[in-house]
């Protein structure tokens, strides 16, 4: 039998392109709350973030959230809820895995607990890092990562390795505990199922935007 609404609700079933709009949906609506502005509307958090009024509606109607007619929605009470939704509003601990140029720019990133993550060690094997800190984040071998992740209960771990290392560093950390990965290389890493894995592909995202532009300049061409 197809589940009812409020049964994908329980059972945390939403949408991922509707996961992915909420946090842009959050940093407007506290934009305008820093602004002064105590309500909001659908249409105009849709003119800030550049998507269609119902597209909104309809995103925010899956973590039940009520506005009132020709008013919209209290500012403080919807960042409030969102915040709790998307779980930035707890802490959740996470080693960083691979300390090169892109893993010390995210140790050194302290925006990244507003939201709710907090990189407690990153681990690598290069001698000149091993024993140092990071902005103030300590760095130990990777031998050390199986013992750390049992004694410290840490389940969330980013991946910022090289590409030829991603797989086998995959496994390690399963094998080790970790049940959420958040994977920085260009490599789609494979996991057991019960496994949480966010690809973030930067390369993926540098394509893309080169080839909107140049479909745009070849436009602009044959105008």
């Amino acid at each position: 039998m197809a589940k009812s609404k409020d049964d994908k609700k329980r059972a945390g079933l939403i949408p991922e392109p509707t996961l992915r709009r909420l946090p842009w949906y959050l940093s407007f609506v506290k934009l305008l709350q820093t602004e002064g502005h105590k309500y909001v509307s659908s249409p105009r958090i849709a003119s800030g973030v550049g998507v269609d009024a119902a597209l909104v509606a309809k995103d925010l109607s899956y973590v039940e959230l009520q506005g009132r007619t020709r008013v919209g929605y209290e500012t403080e009470a919807l960042i409030s809820y969102l915040e709790e939704f998307l779980g930035f509003t707890q802490r959740h601990r996470a080693f960083l895995i691979g300390v090169g140029s892109l893993g010390s720019g995210l140790l050194a990133d302290k925006g990244l607990r507003q939201f709710g993550l907090e990189i407690t060690a990153g681990f690598d094997v290069a001698e000149e890092i091993v024993g140092t800190e990071v902005a103030g984040v300590p760095v130990y071998h990777i031998n050390e990562l199986a013992t750390r992740i049992e004694a410290e209960g840490v389940q969330i771990a980013i991946l910022t390795v090289p590409i030829l290392q991603a797989q086998h560093m995959t496994d390690r950390l399963v094998r080790a505990g970790i049940r959420a990965l958040w994977n920085f290389t260009p490599v789609r890493i494979q996991t057991p199922e019960p496994v949480v894995v966010q690809n973030t592909s930067m390369y993926a995202h540098l394509a893309l935007m080169f080839t909107r532009l140049k479909s745009a300049l070849r436009g602009d061409r044959e105008a």
